[in-house]
């Protein structure tokens, strides 16, 4: 077989070489001694919209951190421009405030008076009321387990323990030679021990 066969002919590659790549072409950096092509474009100033001068990369970096965008104008126009740029250019609106007609004299009623003494003592009424607002009813089940128990409603966890501990010992069955009425008042305060501890009273 030959190098100039059919087979060898549909094998060669269809790729296009890429074109060597040439100098940009456009207008040169106007930098002063600058040779090199200014593709980037830099504003000319203020009054100049439109036109643009061009530089190469280097130069129009050193352009842009000179460029003074407020040339031209007063004191007054940067610092309306500063107030405007605060806000993003929206408009804002001040907040009115009312003026007091005249000027409050200091107050002449002294800590230890009777005014003063009476407004403490309804401010501790209010609170003592709020308390016993928040004193909760007891509900059927947990008053008779207080009255199985032969306890008040305000006892203490302890208080509840050591009488809980009491009756079991009074009517365990060893200590009542099994008599069937102890037994019942056993299971009656293990009952009313139980509904006490799972509603938080011990």
């Amino acid at each position: 077989m030959t190098l100039d066969s059919k087979i060898f002919i549909g094998l060669r590659s269809t790729r296009k070489r890429p074109a060597p790549q040439s100098e940009p072409t456009g207008p040169r950096c106007q930098w002063d001694g600058c040779e090199k092509n200014g593709p980037h474009r830099a504003p000319v100033g203020r009054d100049a919209e439109g036109l643009y001068l061009f530089f190469c990369l280097e130069h129009v970096k050193e352009y842009n951190k000179g460029y003074n965008f407020a040339t031209d104008l007063s004191d007054k126009d940067i610092a309306r421009y500063q107030r405007e740029a605060a806000s993003g250019g929206r408009p804002t609106w001040g907040t009115s405030v009312s003026q007091a007609p005249e000027t409050p004299l200091p107050g002449n009623v002294r800590s230890g008076s009777a005014k003063a003494l009476n407004a403490r003592k309804t401010a501790a009424q209010r609170q003592a009321q709020k308390a016993d607002f928040q004193i909760r009813k007891l509900k059927v089940l947990e008053a008779k387990a207080f009255e199985t128990l032969g306890l008040s409603p305000d006892a203490t966890p302890e208080e509840i323990k050591s009488r809980y501990k009491e009756r079991l010992k009074m009517h365990h069955p060893d200590a009542n030679q099994g008599d069937r009425t102890s037994e019942d008042e056993l299971r009656a305060s293990i009952e009313a021990h139980k509904i006490l501890k799972l509603n938080g009273f011990c």
